[in-house]
């Protein structure tokens, strides 16, 4: 892999050096507004976003189905550690130098990056969070998946990593994520209902609002008394 970014003529180089190159155009000020957003400000953006999915998940009106989105949500931060684990060894196995350490003149936004390029871990754990806030919430999912792209961008403008690590990073998370969530909800689902059944933890996994809007649904309909004929003909 590192032989593959020593070409300069190759398309992985020639976007870093495209992307990278907004950096060195910009004004100092916004170089040090990519530099927070693509280390800490995309992950604690998507940190909110779980807090906000979670939030809405426990709203549903139906039981099942909040219990099912606190259980897709609770599997998001653990596919994007379980992603994490898995990139180390990968990591370990391709030994791919920063694009710094063999590419001159690039706009280095973080020094001292010395571990390895291939795969990004910003690019694998964001991802991984996103997929996962998908399966549980179709809308908030989205606009994790837009932040996650938006991670892999910044790592690239930054210049600490390929496109093509970027591009391995988002499909390590999203392969962990989708291929392990059947096992994963599997066994969160049945832990996820019990802690809803739990006096404790019963507004852990539904709303108060909501489990008062099911309460007064299945609330059985008591029927007025019927008159007969003659108690009628009283009545009036």
């Amino acid at each position: 892999m590192a032989g593959l970014a020593s070409d300069g003529s190759n398309p992985d180089v020639s976007l870093l050096y495209d992307i990278n190159g907004l950096a060195k155009a910009a004004p100092p000020w916004f170089d040090r507004v990519m530099e927070f957003i693509g280390e800490y400000g995309i992950v604690l953006g998507l940190l909110l976003v779980v807090l906000g999915c979670w939030w809405s998940v426990r709203r549903r009106a139906a039981t099942g189905d909040a219990v099912a989105g606190v259980a897709g949500l609770l599997w998001a931060p653990l596919a994007a550690g379980i992603a994490l684990l898995v990139n180390i060894p990968i990591r370990g196995f391709v030994e791919r130098p920063r694009p710094f350490k063999d590419h001159q003149g690039l706009e280095v936004l973080v020094p001292g990056k010395t571990d390895f390029s291939f795969v990004s871990d910003h690019a694998t754990l964001t991802m991984a969070l996103a997929v996962g806030v998908f399966i549980a919430h179709r809308r908030f999912g989205l606009l994790a998946i837009g932040l996650a792209l938006a991670e892999g961008f910044c790592r690239v403008y930054m210049g600490v990593h390929y496109p093509t690590d970027v591009l391995g990073g988002l499909a390590l998370g999203t392969a962990v994520a989708l291929l392990l969530a059947p096992l994963a909800l599997a066994l969160l689902t049945p832990l996820v209902s019990a802690v809803a059944r739990a006096p404790r933890g019963t507004r852990l996994v539904r709303s108060r609002r909501a489990a008062e809007r099911l309460a007064v649904a299945d609330a059985p309909v008591v029927p007025e008394p019927r008159l007969d004929a003659g108690e009628s003909d009283l009545a009036a």
